[in-house]
């Protein structure tokens, strides 16, 4: 199994590595640039030199002892200066054009320990007296000879070695600066991590009380409210769900109870069967009803069944649906209204759904109306709008919240889930339902066309 770090020791680890790359990176290209600046202004300040000799022994065939005329050269930024010594064809000191006389016999020496034939160009040397970049080339005024120019770089490669010094310190302090900041910046992310965390393993606990969490960071702010919200959220499906069984006992005890009753009835004989035989059919009926209701909102909970998605004139399933309530509305002496388009109203939708959600609607609206309902379905603001109302007492303002919530029961209503049914449908289909009262109530539906 792969090796977990803790995000204080990544961060810790990230951050001083990167900072040590970058620095060696840099100290690298700094330090390559001056030494290739420093030998280009050498190389070029050998090639002036190396003419200045090389002119000086055309016009003068034999030693001179006397400085003057040999022109050194100065270079101006790093400072150094050209001298030259002559060498005979072993290699041997024949005389100092220019110069210390020490640093002459020494480069001699030096010389002689290469062994190389040829010229040499821009070569270091590393001798007692100091470090010299030296040149060789041939000797215009004798054969056999050679001119060797060279350019004191001792304090220049001085100045380079303390340069490097101060990138090194330059470099640890950095270092240390980076770990300290790393560690101080990795503990203030993995601290509100770990209390996000605490958080979200007291949720799964089954804890879903609100926890006071304020962060300096906007992000981890809004990851705390919104956990939160998640939390309030859970509390609420929670309390919920466990209103929902509370009256899903109730609704199921009482056709329940029925059925036992009138059961117990036949078996001793208290009851006269056939009657007590339809009762317990018409209630076998209400609880398989109930039954296949939990489980068709259970199915649309789980989102919009998969299929083929057929368009359907919603007018004609709001007038199937009327059909089927027309016998229970006529014996309530209730008359239905259409308002209908002229032209055909199609929805994507499924049959069955369309039929749950409009039949749902009647069906409540013949529950309560006294007269009349109405029924409303319409092309609108380039969707679609249906709308069943009656003219019933209409909804107590504080139920008009919750009328759509499962087996919610409100003064003067009943328990059901008819209402949530309708709800889930239209959402299922990105549609949006609401109620409220105008001379009654009206349920509303609009979906996108």
């Amino acid at each position: 199994m792969k090796k977990k770090w803790h995000i204080k020791t990544r961060l810790l680890v990230t951050m001083t590595g990167l900072t040590c790359l970058i620095l060696v990176v840099v100290a690298i290209a700094f330090n390559l640039s001056v030494k290739g600046y420093i030998r280009a202004r050498v190389s070029s300040q050998l090639d002036l030199v190396s003419r200045s000799a090389t002119e000086i022994r055309r016009e003068e065939r034999g030693p001179r002892m006397n400085p003057d005329p040999f022109n050194e050269h100065p270079d101006k930024i790093t400072g150094t200066r050209g001298n030259a010594v002559i060498l005979d064809e072993k290699g041997n000191l024949e005389f100092n054009l220019h110069g210390d006389n020490k640093i002459a016999a020494e480069l001699a020496e030096w010389y002689q320990g290469l062994n190389q034939a040829g010229d040499i160009s821009n070569k270091t040397a590393a001798l007692s007296s100091g470090t010299f970049a030296v040149s060789t080339i041939a000797d215009p005024a004798e054969s056999g000879r050679t001119i060797l120019v060279y350019v004191d770089v001792t304090s220049i490669m001085a100045f380079a070695k303390r340069i490097n010094l101060v990138l090194l310190i330059v470099i640890a302090v950095a270092v240390l600066l980076s770990v300290v900041l790393s560690g101080a910046l990795a503990k203030t992310l993995a601290e509100p991590v770990q209390r996000l965390s605490d958080f979200a393993s007291e949720i799964g606990r089954g804890n879903l009380s609100p926890k006071e969490l304020a962060f300096r960071d906007r992000e981890f702010d809004e990851l705390g409210n919104t956990m939160n919200r998640m939390a309030a959220e859970l509390r609420e499906a929670k309390q919920k769900q466990e209103t929902f069984f509370q009256n899903v006992s109730h609704e199921l005890r009482t056709p329940l109870t029925s059925i036992r009753g009138n059961a117990e009835g036949i078996v001793y004989g208290v009851m006269e069967p056939k009657s007590a035989g339809a009762v317990i059919l018409s209630e076998s009926d209400k609880l398989a009803g109930m039954v296949e209701d939990i489980l068709y909102l259970s199915r649309m909970g789980k989102g919009r069944p998969e299929g083929a998605l057929e368009q359907i004139d919603l007018r004609d399933v709001l007038s199937l649906c009327v059909s089927e309530q027309r016998a229970e509305a006529e014996k309530r002496n209730l008359t239905f209204s259409f308002d209908f388009d002229d032209e055909p109203v199609p929805a994507a939708i499924r049959e069955q759904d369309a039929e749950r959600l409009c039949g749902n609607l009647i069906s409540n609206a013949v529950r309560y109306a006294k007269r009349e309902i109405r029924l409303f379905c319409r092309k609108q603001d380039g969707g679609i709008t249906i709308r069943v109302s009656d003219d019933g007492a209409g909804i107590a303002e504080e139920d008009l919240p919750y009328v759509f919530e499962r087996f919610y029961k409100g003064n003067d209503g009943q328990h059901g889930i008819g209402l949530a049914i309708a709800k889930s449908v239209t959402e299922s289909y990105h549609g949006k339902i609401h109620a409220y009262n105008e001379n009654g109530a009206v349920f509303e539906a609009a979906f996108p066309q």
